[in-house]
């Protein structure tokens, strides 16, 4: 092209996509504009979006499905990155060493349950139907039913924002825990300058796992229940993951555009790990469940999986507190009429209104039991205890 005709395009008009706003990224359907806005197709336009970003001193938010955000009304004044690579690489398969796939963080994590129930890869059936992006996965620990994503990981390369390099962190260093690990633990260390988008971007995720078409021994007597087997037991993986998913539609966590109660961030608040004392004060039909360690208790944080702990239910201090479900309705938000963990805007609601909601349950909670809930979804912008 010559000089004359670059001078001629760089005048043509723009035929950029609107940017969307943070509503339409966001599986709660709520929050205002956005700066800018990049959608990446492959790892090196990703990382040359993040470091773009963090060089002009640009706020950063890399986002997946948008299963986990609760964005401010006034959205976000930075850029806005989504990651929508797709794709499993099988790096080996094996009845003597089983299954090594790696995986980019922009694949769609449901997908990836159901390919490896069709592979016969075991050890992540039960995780079906959780939203959200493959990279979302190991920040949160996602875990239901028995299992969670630590069981499978081997490791997970990042873009460490730090240190301006990729890193491939093995699962010794991931720090895993209750819905934590050293990703997400990075926006709250003393002094940390990350935030809402952590020190370390996932950009693909390594899980090594059996083979076979039986699940591990089935632990959690509701889904041992719709199976039909005793706790303990074996089913095949597309039966537990057929279960697991008419379990979680049943609770409205599945998502449907036609049902208002999947318009949320599933489970706002996560179960509490109490300390002895604290477990002992709860009222003797409160549910108590041993806390298992963390895979690195060197890595971990002090209440991530010490074996003193208990973990209670947020669902049922919130019912037991006075907020049942479809409490807050007819408004534009409520708790779901499905489950009382999920906080639901109806349509026409606001950022403000959902915060508020969620403030007044978590002060019923620790008013009425001495609980203090922590919100499981990444609050951009705002907090449950002002907005900002």
């Amino acid at each position: 092209m010559t000089l004359d005709a670059l001078a001629a395009s760089a005048q043509e008009p723009s035929t950029h996509e609107p940017v969307p706003t943070m509503a339409e990224l966001t599986t709660l359907r709520l929050g205002g504009p956005v700066g800018r806005f990049v959608e990446t197709t492959t790892e090196a336009e990703l990382l040359e979006a993040v470091q773009a970003a963090d060089a002009a001193g640009e706020p950063l938010l890399v986002v997946g499905g948008g299963s986990n955000l609760v964005v401010a009304d006034a959205g976000f004044p930075g850029v806005v990155v989504r990651d929508a690579r797709r794709g499993v690489v099988v790096e080996s398969a094996d009845t003597c060493g089983g299954a090594s796939i790696r995986v980019p963080a922009g694949e769609v994590w449901d997908d990836l349950v159901a390919r490896a129930v069709e592979e016969g890869w075991l050890g992540v059936e039960a995780l079906a139907g959780i939203p959200g992006s493959v990279g979302a996965a190991p920040v949160q620990n996602i875990g239901a039913y028995g299992q969670e994503l630590s069981g499978v990981v081997s490791t997970v390369r990042v873009w460490d924002r730090e240190r301006a390099r990729v890193r491939t962190l093995p699962l010794v260093d991931l720090g895993f825990g209750y819905r934590t690990s050293v990703l997400k633990r990075s926006l709250h260390d003393p002094g940390s300058p990350w935030g809402p988008t952590p020190r370390y971007v996932v950009l693909d995720v390594s899980l090594q796992m059996y083979l076979g078409d039986l699940s591990g021994p089935v632990v959690y007597p509701e889904l041992a229940r719709r199976l039909g087997i005793a706790v303990g037991e074996r089913a095949r993986t597309p039966d537990v993951r057929a279960a697991v998913l008419e379990l979680r539609r049943g609770k409205g966590m599945v998502l449907d555009d036609a049902d208002p109660d999947t318009w949320s961030a599933g489970s706002f608040f996560t179960n509490p790990v109490l300390e002895p004392d604290q477990a002992a004060r709860l009222p003797d039909d409160a549910p108590r469940y041993p806390v298992r360690p963390a895979p690195s208790a060197a890595a971990a944080s002090a209440t991530d999986g010490h074996a003193a702990h208990v973990k209670t239910s947020a669902a049922w201090l919130i019912e037991r507190a006075g907020f049942g479900r479809g409490y807050g309705l007819p408004g534009p938000v409520g708790l779901s009429t499905k489950h009382t963990l999920a906080l639901t805007n109806r349509g026409g609601g606001t950022t403000t209104e959902l915060l508020a909601l969620a403030r007044t349950v978590r002060d019923g909670v620790r008013d009425r039991f001495g609980v203090v809930l922590e919100p499981e979804p990444v609050l951009v912008g705002c907090s449950l205890d002002e907005v900002v």
